[in-house]
C-alpha cells in the first residue's frame, strides 16, 4: 500500500508556471507505475500524465503534451509535475496516483493523493 500527498498548487496568471510534487510512503515506490490526473469543477477527472516505474517512458494527453513534463525521483519517493505556459482550461483540482499496472485510465489505478487546486488567471 502507498500514500500519497500532493503539493505545489495556487493562483497564477496564463502564461506562468507551477511545479506539483506528490510525496509517496512507504518503500515500494519504484514498483508504482504513476500519474496525474484532474478535475474541473462539474467535470468527470481525467489523465494528464503518466511515467513508468523507473521513469524511462512518459505519456501525456494531447491537451498538455509540451507544456507539461512529469518526472519522478525513486531515491526521494516523488513524482512531479512542471506545468508551463499555463491556461485558464487547465484550473482544476490536480490528483497524483499509483498503479502496479502500465495505465492512463483513471479505474486502473489503485491509490490517489487528496488532490491541490490549481487556478490559472486569465
Amino acid at each position: 500500500q502507498v500514500q500519497l500527498v500532493e503539493s505545489g498548487g495556487g493562483l497564477v496568471q496564463a502564461g506562468g508556471s507551477l511545479r506539483l510534487s506528490c510525496a509517496a510512503s512507504g518503500r515500494t515506490f519504484s514498483s508504482y507505475f504513476m500519474g496525474w490526473f484532474r478535475q474541473a469543477p462539474g467535470k468527470e477527472r481525467e489523465f494528464v500524465a503518466a511515467i513508468t516505474w523507473s521513469g524511462g517512458s512518459t505519456y501525456y494527453a494531447d491537451s498538455v503534451k509540451g507544456r507539461f513534463t512529469i518526472s519522478r525521483d525513486n531515491a526521494k519517493n516523488t513524482v512531479y509535475l512542471q506545468m508551463n505556459s499555463l491556461k485558464p482550461e487547465d484550473t482544476a483540482v490536480y490528483y497524483c496516483a499509483a498503479t502496479t499496472r502500465a495505465t492512463t485510465l483513471t479505474f486502473e489505478y489503485d491509490y490517489w493523493g487528496q488532490g491541490t487546486q490549481v487556478t490559472v488567471s486569465s
